[in-house]
């Protein structure tokens, strides 16, 4: 059985829908600009940006600042403050790993 019986016409695309549909899209990308909506793909990735940096920047300043501060304490210095800046890169590194491979759609994990 054919598709298009006969004496039907293949229905085409109307110019006034897509006309429609344009000034419909237009509309609707000038008011999110008016409202100031966001791209929700785009605020997500923001977030994620914004965590691993916090992550990149607390493991360092962690580490580091733990190191001078038992340096200080037990006049080690500088060793424990390079250990603990280092430990501190590896843990921030761990979890920028962590982030970056962790399935969208699963629960925090």
């Amino acid at each position: 059985m054919s598709e298009i019986e006969p004496g039907q016409d293949p229905v085409r695309e109307d110019p006034r829908i897509v006309s429609l549909e344009k000034r419909i899209e237009e509309v609707e990308r000038t008011e999110r600009k008016r409202t100031g909506q966001r791209d929700p793909v785009a605020e997500e990735n923001n977030r994620l940006g914004n965590r691993v940096l916090a992550e990149l920047v607390g493991g360092l300043a962690g580490g580091a600042l733990v190191g001078w501060f038992l340096d200080r304490l037990l006049g080690t210095s500088p060793w424990l403050l390079l250990v603990f800046l280092f430990l501190g890169i590896i843990v921030a590194f761990r979890n920028i790993i962590r982030i970056s491979t962790k399935r969208s759609g699963r629960p925090g994990r």
